[in-house]
C-alpha cells in the first residue's frame, strides 16, 4: 500500500471524525446533567518512558472536541448519584487512530450514560504515540491504561468502588488500547510495588482495532503505534487476537458489518480468540452505522447494560 493512500485512509478517518463531532456538540449540551466531580493526574511524580521535552514539540492542545500531542495523561471521574451506584467502574478510552483522542464524542459523552446507569467512569487522557516524547512509543499508550486500572483499584474506595468490577472500554484505536491492556497485563510497564492487579475484571471494545496484521488492521493506527516497518514479532504481539488466553477477561464487542474505516474482522477474529479459549464473549453486530455508529445510534448501551446485568457486574 502506498504512502498516499495510507496519508488518504487517515485523512477521511479525521474527516469523519470531525463531523460527527460537530453533529453531535448540540447533543451533549442535552444530556443529563452528570457532570465529572475531577481531574486528575495519572500519575504522581514523573511520566516513565518519556524524554525530556523539547520546544520545537508541538504542545498538548484541546479543539472540536479532542486531544491532540497529549503529554499529560490525566483521569476525569464520573461518579454516579448517591444511592444509585452498582459498585461496578469502567475506564473509557476514546478513538482516534492513535493521531487524535475524540475525548468529548466517545469519551465524556458515555462516561456520562454510564454513570447515569449507576457505573462510575473514568475517561483516560492517554498519550499519543511520538517518538518524540516517548523512548518507546509502542508502550506509551498501554503504561497509561495499565496506570489507569491500577489508580482505580487502589482508589476503589474513596470512589465507591468494587475492586474486584473494574473494566476498560474502548473506541477504535481506543478498542486496541483497550484489548491491549486486557491481553498484556501480565507484564507490568509502571512502577507497581504494591503488586496491584493490573487486570481488568471485563473489557467491553466498540468497533475496535483489534489486530495490527496487514491484511486486517487500521493503517493509520498500525503505523502511528508501531511505525512503517515493524518486526514481525512486534506485529504479532500487538494483534491481541492472538494474544487471548484463558486467563483473559470477559468481553462486550459491539461493532457493524457496513464499518469501512476498521474491518468488522477485527472484532469477528476476536471473537473466535476469546471463544476458543473459554472466555466469556457477547458479540453484537448490527448490519448498518458505520465507523462511529454510536453517534447514530441512540440505544446502543442497552444491550450492553443488559450484558453488565447477566455477567452480574451490576444488579
Amino acid at each position: 500500500m502506498s504512502f498516499a493512500i495510507v496519508f488518504q485512509g487517515i485523512q477521511q478517518y479525521a474527516h469523519m471524525k470531525k463531523e460527527l463531532l460537530i453533529l453531535f456538540t448540540f447533543i451533549l449540551v442535552a444530556l443529563p446533567s452528570v457532570g465529572a466531580q475531577e481531574i486528575i493526574p495519572l500519575y504522581n511524580g514523573g511520566v516513565p518512558n518519556s524524554k525530556v521535552a523539547e520546544t520545537t514539540l508541538e504542545k498538548e492542545s484541546f479543539g472540536n472536541g479532542m486531544y491532540r500531542n497529549v503529554t499529560t495523561p490525566t483521569l476525569e471521574v464520573f461518579l454516579p448519584e448517591k444511592g444509585k451506584e452498582t459498585g461496578a467502574a469502567v475506564v473509557v478510552c476514546a478513538g482516534g487512530g492513535y493521531s487524535v483522542i475524540v475525548y468529548s464524542g466517545e469519551g465524556v459523552m458515555t462516561a456520562k450514560e454510564l454513570a447515569k446507569n449507576g457505573v462510575a467512569a473514568f475517561v483516560l487522557k492517554y498519550r499519543l504515540p511520538d517518538d518524540a516524547i516517548m523512548n518507546d512509543k509502542s508502550i506509551g499508550p498501554l503504561q497509561d491504561a495499565q496506570q489507569a486500572i491500577k489508580v482505580v483499584r487502589e482508589n476503589a474506595a474513596k470512589w465507591g468502588v468494587n475492586p474486584n468490577k473494574i473494566g476498560i472500554m474502548g473506541f477504535s484505536a481506543g478498542g486496541h488500547l483497550a484489548s491491549t491492556e486486557a491481553t498484556h497485563f501480565k507484564k507490568a510497564l509502571i512502577e507497581n510495588t504494591n503488586n496491584t492487579s493490573l487486570r481488568p475484571d471485563f473489557q467491553v471494545v466498540v468497533y475496535p482495532v483489534i489486530s495490527m496484521q496487514e491484511k486486517l488492521t487500521h493503517s493509520g493506527s498500525r503505523i502511528q503505534l508501531l511505525g512503517n516497518n515493524p518486526s514481525k514479532e512486534t506485529v504479532d504481539l500487538y494483534s491481541n487476537e492472538l494474544q487471548v488466553d484463558e486467563a483473559t477477561p470477559p468481553a462486550y464487542i459491539t461493532q457493524t458489518a457496513d464499518d469501512r474505516t476498521v474491518d468488522v474482522d477485527n472484532s469477528i477474529v476476536y471473537f473466535e480468540a476469546l471463544r476458543h479459549h473459554n472466555v466469556p464473549v457477547e458479540m453484537h453486530i448490527y448490519p448498518k452505522g458505520g465507523h462511529g455508529f454510536v453517534f447514530g445510534h441512540k440505544g446502543w448501551m442497552e444491550p450492553l447494560f443488559q450484558w453488565m446485568k447477566s455477567m452480574k457486574l451490576i444488579e
